[in-house]
């Protein structure tokens, strides 16, 4: 019994490349995940900071709410005055304010 017992406990032929293998693919399936979904939405961020850092009067943005309107001033506490009518201003966050699409537009032909 004894030597049926250690044969049944003794660990099977080349299972030392089994483990390194189930750590290769994790390795691997981190890596797709970093270059396919991480890395994009960084480079994003990145340019949606670049262009709010880069906001000044006359700008036409867009709030997060769908708000369609022009930068009159930007104040040094995060917030933008944004005129959506004549005379209407509104007091908005800059994180919520983005730039609309003509002005990217005419950016890109430029």
């Amino acid at each position: 019994m004894n030597l049926l017992s250690l044969l049944l406990d003794a660990p099977p032929a080349g299972g030392g490349m089994q483990g390194m293998s189930g750590i290769l693919m994790m390795v691997l399936i981190f890596a797709v995940f970093y270059f396919f979904m991480i890395r994009p939405q960084q480079k994003r961020q990145k340019e949606i900071k670049k262009q709010r850092d880069g906001m000044q009067a006359g700008d036409k943005v867009i709030t997060s709410g769908g708000i369609y309107g022009k930068i009159k001033e930007v104040k040094d506490d995060n917030t933008v005055i944004i005129e959506i009518s004549e005379n209407v201003r509104i007091k908005v966050d800059k994180n919520s304010v983005f730039a609309s699409a003509s002005d990217v537009q005419q950016g890109q032909t430029k």
